[in-house]
């Protein structure tokens, strides 16, 4: 440490500020500095007198960071509280205010060309935002970091911006914003950044943890050397000297260190009393500006020895140095200016004039011999060459005899010169490296490309540390001389590779002043290294064009073009617009075609291609919106409408596709805005044709009056009540369709467009259907349940110790894992207190089950894996309401007591189970046939009140009510009106309705309600009693009998024409009125039998006697003991015995023909083919009336009408003969009490 050199007292003290100072930084014009403090101003100095020139005020805290714009216009300072002011740089006056953000500014920065401010704040949101200075709007994608940030510096080209974090180093292409190097850097934070001026090198500071600098070589992004050790604490701030031989930091060790580049070593310490916040060179390196917590800054001189030899030194405000040229081969001669400009034989004059001056100048000679070398003339070149060894051998007079030696095609002496020239490098391992690449490129110019080459990649390779920018830069345009080779040879492909080769080697931005950097090279070999860039770049879009690759051409294209300014695009705009033309016609073509041909991701790409040119209209724009929709990417073509918008605003077409994106993406509302706009725009269109486009939409209102009426239809075959399993809220009718109009589902509707009816009708009837979806529980009541008043208004998922709610709970989440919103559960979705909701739900029970989704059904007395047959034995199979809540639903699924599947099975539908529906028929004796495709109505009207006569209910008059669904019957729900009246009433609703007697045939006791009813269900329990009937071979002998009897044919025919004009039965006010065949009883008289039972012998007009086992006592008489009860038995009449043609299809598809009398016979197909034969009808009937017939027996009241006397028998009577009582049988229609 004995040559570091102590230093405690700094030139000059620059007071003026309250508080501590945070940040300082130079102008470029070299007379003027800016500090900010906390003292919450900035102060605007003079560097020669120290004066403030300008106390800058306007934030409201205090001031961390500055930064000052490369021309000096600007300047830009953040405080404490977020806030970031734009100054004018010329007088220190806002310009300005960002509201940057609620967190203190910790670094800012401005981009070299000045277009954007790069801001990083103490937050958590790991971010770096970025600003346009022209708008002062921030870009809208900020930069996403791995961690929190804590400084952000550009380089010297703007070409990539390094941002330390507390974890990492990230380095980001500016242009294209993409991370291309991410790194530890130290162990703990990385608090501090800079750039060498060339770019080259990444110096980067570290926290108390690890209080180094590091050294990155920005090539490979790897650590260069060993840390730089020397502070004890963080490192706040890092400056480069503008030669970019010295850096200088300071800490908060309240030292700041001079380190020299080329060893990395401390050679000066200069010690301060405060904490170092901020530090910088002054614009010519001679002094260092550092600030700190003592409020002022302090200038300290470079110590003598330390500077560095540099020519033409320019550098900016922030210490960024665009380039340092150090000149070690060439020195600067008079003739240099020609030779960079290219005017050779202004050259060629003024070193001519030097050597007649002076002829033992040797490097004149040297000088003119690299001259005639550009100029071709190889042996004055070697001569001139030649002389200047000859008067003193030296560097440059070997390198110009290898160069004329290379020129002749001497290339075996001309390896010999260069080596030579090595001798004279004094060791300097930058003139060597030098040395080198001009032996590389002489051996190219001599056409020994190979050798070249390998040379090349040695250096990069071999000397890490080496101006390895300089190697990409000769590779890269070596690499462009063959391309132009290869260009010119039509060798496209093998063009466009080695003009890519030259792009990725050289890893130039377009800014990059790579002509002045390397100056020496324009000078030697008349190279073009301004338009390099440029020029490789353009000419891989051609090559590529050439080549057939249109889409790769554009890539290239607009690769380019995102990375140049807008003076180089200036320069390029003619080449730019000759080239867009030639790719974008067959790229539009083949981009249609493949539009048509539905290939969307071609389709994609050829618009794209397009788009990327700058070369495309609103229809470009247009057509990738429409492919982006057809392979559903939503965003994308919706940022495809917006621009169709911008470049075509009075056009319908881009609010269309506007509204076709954002209806894919199910933003809904915004959807129905953009369609409205279009059709304003359709309607306002100043063109007819556009005008009638509109005839092919509906608007919003006019769909909403569509879907409205579509729920209203939907809803009526729905329960009034539905639980939400969503929110588990009960609602009514009215929140249950304020709940759709709130969906997605509603605004998808809402925003369909078409205008063809079917099309939307049909759309709205299955969204509509699908969203309302409920599912229904069929259940056997237990003694507590879960009612109405429990639930109305709370979330039914969250209670909890009410009876009966675990049952709820369990079923809403089946219903909701199974897909469906809605569920309805009878126990607390009907308000019984309201008689008209009670009335309205009974009668419409079995239609709510009937348009179910789903039906649940829990057993709960049947536990978790239980054997088939429990299902038969369980309890719900004897409930009154669960015969319609099982025939109703289409789709059922049942449930054991724990919520599991019974028998495990998985299947979607338990009515399509085999084994549960053969469970189910043995248990009820119902066909499995009309358990699965049950129809409600009234046809085999006797055969449903069968299937229920087995159930039981709670209530009595459930045992009616529970089977208005089955019969499909509206009537008045009276409860308290007892069991037989609201049977009676169903029956009668029956008979009234249909007409079909069979519900009249029973045994048992009677109805109060009507004598012709049963008191009980259970009467129906029995089957009918089936009659023998004859055989269609049998009528047909009986029919040919008859025929010989004129008589009986015309009986048969006058009968047939009484029957067919008599009406069916029917009720009115608890009277039956029916149309039967009556026969007068003439005796009745106890039978005494074996057996127990009461027996009468009964006799009547025209009928064979016959036995009757009554219920109740009947009067005994006889024609000699007459009595005043009048007794009558009659035949109901049955219509079916006409043999009409049955132009009504069957109500069910288990539908059979009525059952008295009964007609098994197979040929009734041919009783169907002589329908029309009125005569044979009329025998076929005479034929019947002498069969066998259930019979009812009457006893005629006091007022006229009668009353049938019950029997616990079927009462079955016949006919003597039909021909010979004909005067004797009374057709009628008989009241019946």
């Amino acid at each position: 440490m004995s040559n570091i050199i102590p230093i405690t007292t700094p030139l000059r003290e620059f007071k003026g500020h309250e508080g501590g100072i945070n940040a300082v930084a130079v102008f470029p014009d070299k007379r003027r500095m800016v500090t900010g403090s906390a003292d919450k101003t900035l102060c605007l100095w003079d560097l020669k007198t120290g004066v403030v020139l300008k106390k800058m005020e306007g934030h409201h805290n205090g001031v961390t960071r500055l930064a000052v714009s490369r021309d000096g216009q600007l300047i830009a300072s953040g405080d404490k509280s977020g806030e970031v002011i734009i100054w004018y740089g010329a007088t220190g006056e806002p310009f300005t205010k960002i509201e940057a953000h609620y967190n203190p500014i910790i670094s800012l920065d401005f981009s070299p060309d000045g277009t954007l401010l790069a801001r990083a704040t103490v937050s958590y949101d790991k971010t770096t935002k970025l600003w346009d200075t022209k708008t002062w709007e921030v870009q809208e994608y900020p930069i996403e970091c791995g961690a929190c940030v804590k400084c952000v510096r550009y380089s010297p080209s703007g070409e990539l911006l390094a941002i330390a974090t507390d974890n990492n180093i990230e380095i980001y292409n500016s242009g294209t914003m993409q991370c291309v190097a991410k790194f530890k850097g130290h162990k703990s934070w990385n608090l501090s950044l800079a750039w060498t001026p060339d770019g080259t090198r990444l110096l980067t500071g570290g926290s108390k943890d690890d209080p180094t600098i590091r050294e990155w070589n920005t090539t490979t992004w790897e650590q260069v050397g060993d840390p730089w050790m020397g502070h004890i604490e963080q490192i706040n701030a890092i400056a480069i000297h503008p030669a970019g031989t010295l850096a200088a930091s300071t800490s908060t060790d309240k030292r700041i260190r001079l380190w020299r580049m080329s060893d990395r070593q401390t050679i000066a310490v200069f010690k301060n009393s405060f904490d170092g916040m901020c530090i910088t060179f002054s614009v010519d390196g001679n002094h260092i500006l550092s600030g700190g917590t003592d409020k002022m800054i302090s200038e300290w001189a470079v110590p003598q020895g330390t500077h560095p030899k540099t020519i033409a030194i320019t550098t900016d405000a922030n210490n960024h140095t665009p380039h340092a040229h150090r000149s070690k081969i060439l020195v600067i001669t008079t003739s240099r200016i020609a030779c960079v400009n290219g005017d050779l034989s202004t050259a060629e004059d003024l070193l001519t004039q030097d050597i007649n001056t002076n002829p033992n100048n040797h490097t004149s000679y040297a000088h003119r011999s690299f001259v005639m070398a550009r100029k071709h003339d190889w042996d004055h070149a070697l001569r001139d060459a030649m002389n200047s060894i000859n008067i003193e051998p030296s560097l440059t007079g070997y390198i110009s005899k290898g160069i004329a030696l290379c020129g002749t095609g001497r290339i075996p002496d001309a390896r010999a010169a260069f080596d030579v020239a090595s001798m004279y490098t004094d060791q300097d391992s930058e003139i060597l490296h030098f040395l080198l690449l001009i032996k590389a490129i002489a051996f190219f110019n001599a056409d020994q490309h190979d050798e070249a080459n390998l040379l090349l990649k040695e250096l990069i390779t071999g000397c890490p540390n080496a101006d390895t920018r300089a190697c990409c830069i000769v590779e890269a345009y070596l690499r462009v001389q063959l391309g132009l080779e290869a260009l010119d040879g039509a060798r496209h492909d093998e063009a466009a590779v080695h003009f890519t080769a030259a792009i990725d080697c050289s890893n130039l931005p377009s800014k990059s002043d790579i002509d002045e950097i390397y100056e020496d090279l324009v000078v030697l070999f008349g190279w073009d290294l301004k338009s390099l860039w440029l020029t490789a770049h353009q000419k891989r879009c051609d090559a590529l064009l050439l080549a057939g690759k249109l889409q790769d051409a554009v890539r290239s294209y607009r690769y380019m073009m995102d990375s140049i300014d807008e003076t180089t695009r200036a320069i390029c705009l003619e080449w730019s617009n000759a080239f867009t033309e030639k790719c974008s016609a067959p790229l539009l073509t083949d981009g249609d075609a493949a539009l048509t041909a539905s290939d969307f991701d071609r389709a994609i790409d050829l618009y794209s291609a397009v788009i990327n040119l700058d070369f495309a209209s609103d229809v470009v724009f247009e057509n990738r919106s429409r492919a982006k929709l057809a392979k559903m990417l939503w965003t994308e073509a919706l940022l495809d409408a917006q621009k169709v918008m911008e470049l075509n605003p009075s056009s319908h077409v881009g609010y269309k596709l506007m509204h076709t994106a954002l209806r894919g993406a199910q933003r809904y509302d915004e959807a129905i805005e953009a369609f409205k706009i279009m059709l304003s725009k359709l309607d306002h269109s100043p063109e007819a044709q556009i005008r009638d486009l509109r005839q092919q939409y509906v608007s919003p209102s006019e769909a909403e009056d569509a879907i409205q009426r579509v729920v209203w239809i939907e809803l009526e075959y729905a329960p009034l009540r539905l639980l939400n399993t969503s929110t588990g809220l009960l609602c009514d009718r009215v929140a249950q369709i304020n709940t759709f109009k709130t969906s997605a589902e509603y605004n998808e509707l809402v925003s369909f467009p078409t205008k063809d009816s079917n099309i939307r009708a049909e759309r709205i009837k299955d969204v509509v259907a699908t969203y309302f979806r409920c599912v229904l529980l069929s259940h056997r009541w237990e003694e507590m349940e879960a009612l109405l008043q429990d639930i109305q208004d709370k979330d039914v998922r969250e209670l909890k110790g009410l009876a009966g709610i675990a049952k709820l709970q369990s079923f809403c989440n089946v219903a909701r894992d199974a897909g469906y919103r809605w569920a309805w559960m009878d126990t607390c979705c009907i308000d019984k207190k309201s008689n008209t909701e009670l009335q309205e739900s009974v009668n419409s029970m079995f239609v709510w089950y009937r348009h179910s989704a789903l039906t649940v059904v829990y057993l709960s007395d049947v536990p978790p894996s239980s054997q088939p047959g429990a299902l038969a034995r369980s309890v719900w199979n004897e409930r009154g309401w669960t015969f319609q809540e099982f025939v109703a639903p289409k789709v059922v699924i049942f449930y054991q007591n724990d919520w599991s599947l019974y028998l495990d099975d998985r299947s979607p539908n338990h009515k399509e189970s085999p084994a549960i529906m053969k469970e189910l028929e043995d248990a009820t004796g119902i066909d499995a046939r009309a358990l699965i495709s049950f129809r409600p109505g009234m046809s085999n009207a006797r055969q449903r009140l069968q299937w229920a006569s087995s159930r039981v209910t709670t209530l009595q008059e459930d045992i009616a009510y529970s089977l208005f669904g089955i019969f499909g019957v509206h009537l008045p729900v009276m409860y308290g009106e007892k069991k037989q009246n609201a049977l009676g009433r169903l029956l009668q609703e029956i008979v009234a309705r249909s007409g079909d007697i069979t519900v009249l045939d029973w045994i048992g006791q009677p109805s109060e309600f009507n004598s012709c009813l049963p008191a009980y269900i259970t009467s129906y329990a029995t089957s009918p009693r089936t009659l023998p009937s004859l055989s269609e071979d049998q009528i047909q002998k009986s029919i040919s009998l008859l025929r010989q009897n004129p008589m009986a044919v015309n009986f048969a025919s006058e009968l047939y024409d009484r029957l067919d004009n008599t009406s069916a039965a029917g009720f009115a006010n608890c009277r039956l009125h029916l149309p039967c065949m009556a026969f007068h009883v003439t005796e009745v008289s106890l039978s005494y039998g074996t057996s127990q039972e009461t027996r009468y012998e009964v006799k009547a007009d025209g009928l064979h006697d016959l036995l009757i086992n009554a219920t109740e006592p009947i009067v005994q008489f006889s024609r000699i003991r007459p009595t005043q009860q009048t007794l009558v038995l009659v035949r109901p009449w049955d219509r079916s015995l006409l043999d009409l043609p049955d132009d009504t299809e069957s109500e069910g598809d288990y539908w059979t023909p009525p059952s008295s009398p009964p007609d098994d016979s197979p040929s009734r197909s041919f009783v169907k083919q002589e329908v029309d034969d009125l005569e044979l009808r009329a025998l076929r009937l005479v034929v019947r009336l002498e069969q066998p017939f259930g019979a009812f027996l009457l006893a005629r009241q006091r007022g006229g009408e009668y009353k049938r006397v019950a029997s616990d028998r079927d009462i079955i009577a016949q006919v003597k003969d039909v021909a010979s009582v004909r005067d004797l049988m009374d057709v009628r229609t008989i009241d019946i009490l």
